[in-house]
């Protein structure tokens, strides 16, 4: 009498209908909501880059580690947060029709996505210029060549630089420990803020919905709220009226 063979429990077997279940898909008809009408001087732009699927693992990924699977096995992916985007979709939206003839493009961007950025900018319109903001997330990332800690704000340009500039003292390396996936640091939006204070400014795919900029994508929310500097300097001009009304 012969007996079934008992089927190989895999990590795969185990993790993939879980993220198939948690795969996020765009709601809307077409790829991209409309853009909005006008020109900008300045974008600001974190890319929902597409990573073909791949994922983040712990230990519990190991059968070794993890025995017959018995305990879930964690994994995490951009996918899971926000429909994600190849670079031949990203290339198609239409931004050379809301950017000035003098702008500035900012653009987020990953180690292994780097090249594509560049890429973009250039589809879009714009010369690759410089690097201009290094954010150390103070931990790491398993990655294949080195541990993956940091990521990337590209400064493109298309004419001359906008005028009148603000400050020139906004420093490169921002260094605060990582949030929640994909949340930038706000104090990127914030330099950039103070060097463009006066010029007409939209952050591109975003998710909060700030003071001073127009903005456009997916999960935009309806309240606005104040960049990190423009709390400060409300908080300065009442410490400031206080003294006075107190003389």
């Amino acid at each position: 009498m012969s007996t079934k063979p008992v089927p190989v429990i895999s990590g795969y077997s185990k993790y993939n209908p879980e993220a198939q279940r948690r795969r996020k898909v765009n709601p809307l008809a077409e790829v991209y909501p409309g853009l909005p009408q006008g020109k900008y001087d300045v974008i600001y732009a974190d890319p929902p880059w597409d990573y073909g699927g791949k994922m983040q693992y712990d230990k519990s990924s190991i059968k070794t580690e993890n025995i017959d699977f018995e305990k879930n096995v964690f994994i995490s992916a951009a996918i899971f947060k926000y429909p994600t985007l190849k670079l031949k979709q990203l290339v198609e939206l239409d931004v050379k029709s809301i950017a000035a003839d003098n702008c500035i493009l900012f653009m987020w961007t990953t180690g292994p996505q780097f090249a594509n950025a560049i890429e973009l900018g250039m589809a879009w319109g714009f010369e690759y210029k410089t690097v201009a903001f290094v954010w150390d997330k103070q931990v790491h990332n398993p990655g294949r060549y080195t541990l993956s800690q940091t990521e990337f704000v590209l400064a493109f340009k298309k004419g001359k630089f906008p005028t009148p500039r603000g400050a020139r003292n906004i420093r490169q390396l921002v260094s605060v420990h990582r949030g929640k996936h994909s949340e930038k640091p706000e104090t990127v939006i914030d330099g950039i803020t103070k060097m463009f204070p006066t010029q007409r400014k939209i952050e591109m795919f975003a998710r909060k919905n700030y003071i001073g900029w127009d903005n456009w994508g997916l999960e935009i929310p309806n309240h606005k709220v104040e960049i990190l500097s423009q709390g400060e300097e409300k908080e300065q001009q009442h410490s400031i009226q206080m003294s006075l009304d107190l003389k």
